[in-house]
């Protein structure tokens, strides 16, 4: 049985921004960044807070997605 999920993270070239949803005990869970490595049994999403390895047997669904907003400037407190 084949993962459909898997296999779309298997097509897409590492530097890609992915969405991962997989499977976690007690529920799901995503991992949103750049898709950095990837091997038989599962593939690394480098994220906001730090590397994340997800067996590709717990991976639900898959897709790349467009880059990051750029940062908007801090706010500065208005003083009258």
């Amino acid at each position: 049985m084949t993962n459909p999920a898997a296999d779309r993270l298997a097509a897409l070239p590492l530097g890609t921004r992915v969405v991962v949803r997989y499977r976690i005990e007690g529920g799901l869970t995503d991992a949103l960044g750049e898709l950095t490595g990837r091997d038989e049994a599962s593939c690394t999403v480098a994220t906001r807070r730090g590397d994340v390895v997800v067996p590709l047997d717990a991976v639900t669904a898959a897709k790349p997605v467009p880059p990051p907003p750029p940062r908007r400037d801090p706010r500065t407190a208005l003083h009258g």
